[in-house]
């Protein structure tokens, strides 16, 4: 197996990226392809010790600089680091492509170098959520901030199927997230996408509320890319806040100081729970292709992480899997694309 990895892209790239690739090269049984400018990749590996590992340098001439234009750069900067490294993913060169970089211009590139699956009308980002029970998925996460109420339908056969394989649950709880947990409860899309998804074969349970989220009561949690993606951050900010709330109370004085020296393994163990870092990235879902996109705030263990969920994303063959899924309810999908004035002739 091959990986790319986008060497340039991220907010501590080259020098974090080239290092958490170097780990990843230590500990999995893979090649890695990094891409971007030769030259300062060399240089990165160098400083590292990395000469005798399983990591091979990929050209890229240009860079997608964080806040460009997504639609600019796949327009013109065709010899950037995540063009050529989807361009080498979608000839087969490589198996899975990761990318802490501009994620508009991934999501871009990804989306209209690979397609869709058939059946696929949007690709969700399925992310990682700790919960007192476990892990959840959350779908979508910032990709698509307009949805219809197939795509939610879609959002969540991908995500039951994901979750089946990455949670090893072979009947996931699938959920959407919503004002209220009663029937009927959210706007118009969320009641009609409810509707389609119980006439799938995922097993849907209906609506949750926000408050539910990190109980664990669903597997799987279904909402559009605008929702998903507030929700995100204001859980890695409650984060933030907590661990730096933590800190100042333990710092206070010498009592304090003690007693942090009891409660630091189980501090270090809610650190971990909660840090992004700990699963590395997200697959873009519904793609003809394994992509992995990461935090732009990653560092180097990030990376590894992201790298090693690359590895096994595409080792499960999940995008064979969403395939037979998506042809398992392809009458329900039908129907969701069917215009207004048919289903009321029904």
């Amino acid at each position: 197996m091959r990986i790319a990895v986008d060497a340039m892209g991220g907010d501590y790239a080259p020098g974090a990226i080239v290092e958490g690739a170097v780990q990843a090269a230590r500990e999995l049984d893979c090649r890695i392809a990094l891409v971007g400018r030769r030259e300062v990749i060399q240089g990165e590996l160098a400083r590292l010790g990395a000469a005798n590992l399983a990591i091979d340098i990929i050209h890229a001439a240009e860079v997608v600089e964080m806040d460009e234009s997504p639609s600019l750069a796949f327009r013109k900067k065709k010899e950037s680091s995540i063009m050529v490294g989807v361009e080498r993913l979608k000839t087969g060169e490589v198996d899975a492509f990761v990318s802490a970089g501009n994620t508009g211009a991934v999501m871009a590139t990804s989306l209209l170098k690979l397609r869709t699956i058939p059946g696929i009308s949007r690709a969700p980002i399925a992310v990682m959520l700790p919960t007192s029970k476990g892990w959840s998925v959350l779908l979508d996460a910032g990709a698509n901030v307009d949805c219809k109420p197939q795509n939610l339908l879609e959002f969540g056969i991908m995500g039951s199927i994901y979750a089946s394989f990455i949670l090893d649950n072979p009947n996931p709880v699938v959920a959407m997230l919503s004002i209220g947990e009663e029937e009927g409860k959210g706007n118009e899309v969320l009641r009609e996408a409810s509707a389609l998804l119980k006439r799938s074969s995922i097993n849907f349970t209906g609506n949750i509320e926000a408050k539910e989220v990190y109980r664990g009561n669903a597997d799987v949690i279904v909402c559009d890319g605008f929702v998903g993606n507030v929700s995100l951050k204001v859980s890695e900010s409650l984060a933030e806040m907590m661990e730096k709330a933590l800190r100042d109370v333990f710092s206070t004085n010498w009592r304090s100081k003690l007693a942090y020296l009891l409660v630091r393994p189980y501090f270090a163990d809610f650190k971990k729970r909660v840090d992004h870092s700990e699963y590395g990235g997200a697959p873009l879902l519904g793609i003809n292709g394994t992509v992995i996109i990461s935090h732009g705030s990653s560092k180097a263990k990030s990376i590894k992480n992201a790298i090693i969920q690359a590895q096994r994303f595409t080792q499960m063959d999940i995008i064979t899997k969403i395939r037979a899924g998506m042809e398992k309810n392809a009458e329900v999908c039908a129907g969701a694309k069917e215009p207004p004035a048919a289903k009321a002739a029904e």
